[in-house]
């Protein structure tokens, strides 16, 4: 018997869809605990400082266009 989910706004207006997409073209995660994974493992391969800067320039793009 499949799991049955309770109904969602955000899976009925294309939030999740949306959001998996966006982390899927930038290859930025979207959850708290996946950008936490992946800055520890970038800092671990050196090349931490070029990525926090494009993930902050990509944090404040998305928060100007959800403001605007």
């Amino acid at each position: 018997m499949p799991k049955r989910r309770g109904f969602s706004w955000k899976r009925t207006l294309g939030v999740t869809k949306l959001k998996r997409d966006i982390g899927r073209k930038t290859g930025l995660p979207w959850t708290k605990s996946g950008r936490k994974r992946k800055i520890k493992r970038e800092i671990k391969r050196g090349c931490g400082i070029p990525f926090l800067i494009a993930l902050i320039m990509l944090l404040l793009l998305i928060f100007m266009i959800i403001i605007l």
